[in-house]
This record gives C-alpha cells, sequence and structure tokens, in this order.
C-alpha cells in the first residue's frame, strides 16, 4: 500500500477531558466519547494503526468544541491545552501523526484567529476546524472572515465539521427530533449549506489561498450537480425585484458550479464507494482526499478505515490517481508535511 494520511479523524486525549472538569466545564458530554477506546486510549489507536501500511492521521478534537464545554473565559485555555496536547503527541509519534487539526475557540474570533495563528506557527498545526453553525450563526458572517482572512495568510487549511443537535427539531411543532435524524439526514445537509453560504459569500475570491476540506464526501453537493450546473443558469429569477439583495453574490455572474468544485471532498462516507465516486464526479480526483472518521464505526474503532481504503481500492482510477487520493492532495494542501 502507499503513503495513506487520514485527513478526518477523531481523539479525545484523556488528559483533554480531565482539563474541561479541572475548569468547571460539562465534561459528561464527552462521555460517550470516552468510552470508545480507539478514541480515548492512544496505545490502542497507536497499535491498530500498524495494521494498515504507510497510515498516518491528522487527528482533531472530538466534537463538541470548546465554548460548548466551558464558560467563555476558559475557551481559550482549553483550546490552547487541546492544541499542545496535540503537538506532544506529533512530537513524540511523527511518523504517526505529522500534524494535527488546530481547537479554535469559536466564542471570539479574535480569540480563535491569536490561537490558529500561535496553533499553525509555532505548533505545527495544519490549519483550523470551524463548524457548520455558530449557535444558529451563519459561517459567512463578517466575522468568520476574520478567521477565514487569517487562515488564509497562514497558507494553511479550513475542516469543516457538520453540528446540529437532537434540540433543533427539523419540525418546528417539536421540541426534539426523532429517530437520531438530526445526526443521520440533517448533518449532510448542515455541510450543504455551509459550504453553500461560503461558495456565495465568496469565500475563494476573498480567501484564495485557503483550502476547505468538507467532511464525509462534500455531502449533499454531489448528488446535486446537475441541479448547480443548470438550474442555477436561473439564479436569482426566483427572487422578486425587491428582494435581489437576497441574492447579490460576488459570484453571481460566475458559473456558479465551479465555485463548488474548489472544495475538497474526503472519503469518510462510512463504506459507500458510490458516494465516493459521486464526488470523484464532482470534485474530481484532484479534490479528494482520504479520511475514515474514525472512530465511530460499529466495530473496534477502525472500521470505516478499512471500508475507506477498500472503496478507493474499488475506484475506477488508476494507481496515480490513487495514490493522489491518498496522501498526495493532502500533501499539497498541507505545505509544511513532508
Amino acid at each position: 500500500m502507499p503513503r495513506i494520511i487520514d485527513m478526518f479523524n477523531h481523539y479525545l486525549p484523556p488528559e483533554f477531558y480531565d482539563k474541561i472538569t479541572a475548569l468547571g466545564g460539562n465534561a459528561h458530554m464527552m462521555n460517550r466519547a470516552r468510552k470508545m477506546r480507539a478514541m480515548a486510549d492512544l496505545d490502542y489507536r497507536l497499535k491498530k494503526m500498524e495494521e494498515f501500511e504507510g497510515y498516518q492521521q491528522i487527528p482533531c478534537i472530538v466534537s463538541p468544541n470548546v465554548e460548548q464545554l466551558v464558560p467563555a473565559e476558559h475557551t481559550a485555555e482549553l483550546a490552547r491545552f487541546a492544541n499542545e496536547t496535540f503537538y506532544n503527541i506529533c512530537q513524540k509519534y511523527p511518523d504517526k501523526f505529522p500534524s494535527f487539526v488546530a481547537v479554535l475557540p469559536l466564542d471570539d474570533m479574535d480569540k480563535a484567529c491569536r490561537e490558529a495563528e500561535y496553533a499553525i506557527t509555532q505548533l505545527g498545526a495544519a490549519g483550523g476546524q470551524i463548524f457548520t453553525n455558530q449557535d444558529g450563526r451563519p459561517v459567512d458572517g463578517e466575522d468568520f472572515y476574520q478567521l477565514y482572512r487569517t487562515l488564509n495568510d497562514l497558507d494553511s487549511v479550513l475542516w469543516i465539521h457538520p453540528q446540529r443537535t437532537a434540540k433543533q427539531p427539523y419540525y418546528r411543532n417539536e421540541e426534539m427530533e426523532r429517530y437520531e435524524l438530526w445526526w443521520t439526514m440533517m448533518w449532510p445537509v448542515e455541510t450543504t449549506m455551509a459550504a453553500s453560504r461560503l461558495v456565495y459569500s465568496g469565500i475563494f475570491q476573498r480567501c484564495p489561498r485557503l483550502s476547505i476540506v468538507l467532511h464525509h464526501a462534500g455531502a449533499m453537493l454531489p448528488m446535486l450537480e446537475g441541479r448547480l450546473e443548470n438550474g442555477l443558469k436561473l439564479y436569482s429569477t426566483r427572487t422578486a425585484p425587491e428582494q435581489q439583495y437576497l441574492v447579490e453574490s460576488p459570484i453571481r455572474d460566475k458559473v456558479q458550479i465551479d465555485e463548488f468544485r474548489k472544495f475538497y471532498a474526503d472519503c469518510a462516507t462510512f463504506g459507500s464507494r458510490a458516494a465516493i465516486e459521486c464526488a470523484v464526479n464532482l470534485f474530481g480526483i484532484s479534490n479528494m482526499v482520504f479520511a475514515s472518521d474514525m472512530p465511530f464505526d460499529p466495530e473496534d474503532g477502525f472500521g470505516y478505515v478499512r471500508r475507506a481504503i477498500r472503496d478507493v481500492e474499488g475506484l475506477s482510477a488508476s494507481a496515480e490517481e490513487k495514490n493522489a487520493i491518498y496522501c498526495g492532495n493532502a500533501l499539497r494542501i498541507m505545505k509544511k508535511i513532508k
């Protein structure tokens, strides 16, 4: 097997859990993750990683983010603690963890920018992670663009993870979402909406050096290729003249689907090769990166790694193209990693 760089996987350092408790936070929100051996037991994780030749991880912290775990006065401290913990792991095991995704205190973009700059320039983080909404606020607000400009200036990567809970039901007359649909169905919607808001707010014009990775193969975007390519040729015609301000966009007069193709999509589809093939059709081989979303499988924490490798191997692609997915594209956007 070639070198494999897993761009979206999750880890919960036990000391991070303890830090939440020490800061008077809601550590119980991490209890499910803490009970997953591959999530919180580094020795076990390292042993299982040996089963996959050339396999490396760019780990990110398991959600929820710091602002949901501790009071506002402690979010910067908790993010710094997480990033320095990840740094120490990367220093100790550089052959397994060549870099990491920075944790950012997203309750305050001044704090987030300072932590992003520190984590990337001083600790070697490959970039930072945001979520598809911030307490219901969209990710294309000017406060978020303060962070995007910082990441763009640092020539780094932005990871986008979906975020929604059972307390945000789809139907307004319900208080809680049924059947866990807030996760299975609404997370792809969240990612699709966040990506679309970024496209129409001009993220790729305003931050041209920023590489953005969408989780779960780009969510619903690949399935909407025809709708994006042809339906958007009629963009703004469904909006009344007095409401045209709602559709003003830097890409209004561009080929809009080409803007969506600028995202990078990962291979974390829980074992659906068809979903990866669909993503390749939209984003192209050059914008696909390997990821597993481990350790959330119903097996030993590495089931999704096995499935993602199996699915990439099953693609109708050349060895060179598969290598681009496994590591080449990741190395191109994470410029400090060799």
